[in-house]
């Protein structure tokens, strides 16, 4: 927090330059595309797709009615296709080719780098498919990782359940109702607000990739476990609270890394593995939760779900807080962890001369797999079933 007017709390400096526009891109995905709408290529498949038996429940909270002919429709997405905010994207079945739904970025703001996904149209063909979500994870993924926006927004009307809920199941974090925000359709509207932010997309992007990964369906394609478990942001504990880290909190965990492994350095002879990380990678390929001090953290634990177990890749306290029990805290977490996500066993690895760390997780249930001789090392790799 910067205070360099006197006595006045100030917010963190950032880069203000601003982010770019959004463009008329193809975005390919495994299961969908998303592409710029044209109304003479995705017109007719889109309006047979939503005009059919179930129409007003589809376009009920959007702002448009069903449209009582193809005509009507053609005219408005027309128009609509013309338009640089919003800026309207088909969603295309990557088997048939053809438009199963449509979204918009809108309400673009370059100079704040805040943007909003909006006029989400899913048709049966999309709803509750892998694609529906890959659609969400390819705009995210081109919001923050191509244009670099701070801040990605959703909103929905608050009757509106099944928005707020697929809101949430994404990642986006609820901030409140706009009481009487607008009026649509000639009823009023009160709006629910939820955004994701840049600091918390890498978490969201290694939920995202884990969920979509096929090993998380089976073989008539349903999905072995929610997007929601993935993008978990708390383990709960009887005896202490983790909650998911996010690009905010890695220097604080960069530093609590340094301390917690320095001592290591001596007894291994070169340096500790947590301390070779590059820790932007680390919040983007595994996941990174936390235990908040009162003035810092107390702890980090690291994990990577794979195929067939759970790696422990690394428990760190701090100095401080050290002789509390927090080690096994962060086991007790890291076996929730594991049975939530479905796998069996816990894994780890160890440097061979941190004796007393090998003899603290046999206390603990693991066994010795393995020890494995690296270039400059060797490690001790440990398992642990969970019954």
């Amino acid at each position: 927090m910067s205070t360099d007017a006197p006595g006045l709390p100030l917010g963190d400096i950032v880069d203000s330059r601003p982010a770019p526009r959004p463009q008329r891109v193809v975005l390919a995905g495994r299961h969908v595309d998303i592409v710029p709408f044209d109304i003479g290529v995705h017109g007719p498949a889109l309006y047979e797709r939503s005009h059919g038996p179930e129409k007003e429940r589809l376009w009920a909270y959007l702002g448009s009615a069903p449209f009582e002919s193809y005509a009507a429709f053609e005219t408005h997405y027309a128009a609509a296709a013309q338009k640089d905010d919003p800026l309207l994207y088909a969603i295309l079945d990557k088997s048939s080719g053809e438009a199963v739904g449509h979204a918009t970025l809108m309400r673009i703001d370059p100079a704040n780098r805040v943007i909003e996904v909006g006029n989400i149209l899913y048709t049966p063909a999309l709803m509750r498919t892998p694609g529906g979500t890959e659609a969400m994870e390819l705009l995210a993924r081109y919001i923050f990782d191509t244009l670099g926006y701070r801040r990605y927004e959703w909103k929905c009307n608050a009757l509106n359940a099944p928005s707020r809920r697929a809101a949430e199941r994404y990642g986006f974090r609820f901030e409140g109702i706009f009481r009487q925000h607008m009026i649509v359709k000639g009823r009023s509207r009160d709006t629910a607000w939820f955004s994701m932010l840049d600091s918390e997309w890498p978490q969201r992007a290694h939920g995202f990739a884990h969920w979509l990964a096929s090993e998380n369906f089976d073989a008539d394609g349903r999905q072995r476990l929610p997007l929601g478990t993935f993008n978990a942001d708390v383990i709960e504990l009887g005896e202490g609270r983790l909650r998911r880290a996010s690009l905010a909190d890695q220097a604080p965990v960069e530093e609590l890394q340094r301390r917690a492994y320095a001592k290591n350095r001596i007894l291994l002879g070169v340096e500790p593995v947590p301390l070779m990380w590059d820790y932007a990678e680390v919040f983007r390929e595994r996941e990174v939760w936390v235990i908040d001090g009162a003035a810092a953290l107390d702890a980090v634990l690291i994990l990577e779900p794979r195929a067939d177990d759970l790696l422990l890749d690394s428990l760190a306290i701090s100095p401080m807080a050290q002789g509390r029990g927090l080690g096994n805290v962060l086991l007790a977490a890291t076996e929730a962890r594991a049975r939530a996500l479905g796998r069996a066993q816990v894994r780890l690895y160890t440097g061979e001369p941190l004796s007393a760390n090998i003899a603290w997780y046999r206390r603990k249930g693991f066994a010795i797999e393995r020890v494995e001789q690296m270039p400059d090392r060797r490690l001790v790799h440990m398992v642990r079933g969970l019954g």
